[in-house]
């Protein structure tokens, strides 16, 4: 029997990986209903990390925690065994900003180190930590405050959340830090390369994104270089560190987990493909689709659907996309591994219905185009 896994990301704004996965799955079974079909969604540790690890069997962990504004949030992270993923997009991400009202210089990232906290309370002893769509630019300072990390002014009181808040900082006091985290295994899974200060750092990059004018780029970049300064000082941290790339990820909550929590950094993609069992689903298999709601350029800089295309090629399956719209020429496409890109697009021209009925018209695209490549030798379709 013919085997073909689906394992796409989410369409922003539209279905999540799961659901597109199903929706594909639904179009090529009922084409096909000889051919075995996987749904294996992904993720690249950012936003729809939880997803994707609860569809491969993980278990939820509700946690009520501290939006980035500091208003309560009900949370999660997803547990097996005694490892636990946490993904800051959905306790300190620019989705829990309320009324998406930006707040560069104090939104924090406290919430994101109580739900490392409450898994480490729950014996939680690796700690998968996904990173991207932060709302905020604090160096992960919030996060070490939830932890324990005690971050004083020059009047020896604590310094309220946000990154503003770190040009005041005097002293850091890491005696009262949660005493787990020396006992667990942190890893960051990101795909950011951004060192943590200067015109390619957490601010100088990812500032503009979260409501922050040059301005206050240039006070949310001196206040890291404070907070880098000052852990060097009083924890010893290496100065190297703020320079690593990944340390400017979500914020700079890369650095801090380097430098508080001993982290290791893995590339997103890779990492959750192995939490997710995706190399084991290809035995056998004879096709594999991934997508995400848009094909384009970020999309070969390490997001989810040219990991999938990296890990297929290397095991001798041809894989095609599937995606909202696609932006890419053919020979980007194909130099990325993918032998055939599908979009919506390409069956409903009108770009709002593609948003608004994505389930339906995927189910459509994977009856009428996807099943007929199944048993052939892919190929690259036109893309509009």
């Amino acid at each position: 029997m013919n085997q073909v896994v689906v394992a796409p990301d989410k369409f922003k704004g539209s279905l999540s990986a799961p659901e597109v996965a199903a929706h594909v799955a639904a179009g090529l079974r009922r084409a096909r209903p000889d051919v075995d079909v996987r749904e294996v969604p992904v993720a690249d540790g950012g936003d729809g990390t939880l997803d994707a690890t609860l569809a491969a069997g993980f278990t939820r962990v509700p946690v009520t925690a501290s939006g980035p504004t500091g208003e309560p949030v009900t949370t999660a992270y997803v547990r097996q065994g005694d490892t636990a993923v946490v993904e800051l997009a959905d306790v300190s991400g620019l989705s829990r900003l309320p009324g998406r009202r930006l707040a560069p210089l104090i939104a924090t990232s406290f919430g994101t180190g109580e739900v490392i906290r409450a898994a480490l309370d729950d014996g939680c002893r690796t700690i998968v930590l996904g990173l991207g769509g932060s709302a905020c630019t604090d160096g992960g300072a919030g996060m070490a405050q939830a932890l324990g990390v005690r971050l004083l002014d020059e009047h020896g009181d604590d310094l309220p959340p946000g990154g503003e808040a770190l040009t005041r900082l005097a002293t850091v006091d890491v005696s009262g830090v949660h005493p787990a985290v020396g006992e667990a295994d942190i890893v960051v899974a990101s795909d950011v390369d951004n060192p943590l200060l200067g015109k390619h750092g957490a601010a100088g990059v990812y500032g503009p994104q979260k409501g922050a004018d040059a301005e206050q780029v240039e006070l949310l970049d001196a206040a890291l270089a404070r907070w880098a300064e000052v852990l060097e000082r009083d924890a010893g941290v290496a100065p190297a560190t703020a320079t690593l790339p990944g340390a400017g990820a979500a914020g700079g909550v890369g650095f801090a987990a380097l430098a508080l929590l001993d982290a290791k950094l893995r590339p997103g993609i890779e990492y959750l493909l192995d939490l997710v069992g995706f190399h084991r689903q290809l035995t056998g298999a004879s096709l594999v689709v991934t997508g995400e709601g848009s094909l384009d350029e970020q999309t070969l800089r390490g997001k989810a659907p040219a990991g999938v295309a990296d890990a297929a090629r290397a095991a001798g399956v041809p894989v095609v996309a599937v995606a909202g719209r696609c932006l890419l020429p053919h020979a980007a496409l194909h130099a990325a591994g993918f032998a055939g890109a599908y979009a919506l697009t390409d069956i409903e021209p009108d770009q709002r219905r593609c948003v608004d009925e994505a389930g339906p018209l995927l189910e459509r695209l994977a009856e009428q185009r996807l099943a007929a490549i199944i048993d052939t030798d892919t190929h690259l379709e036109e893309t509009r």
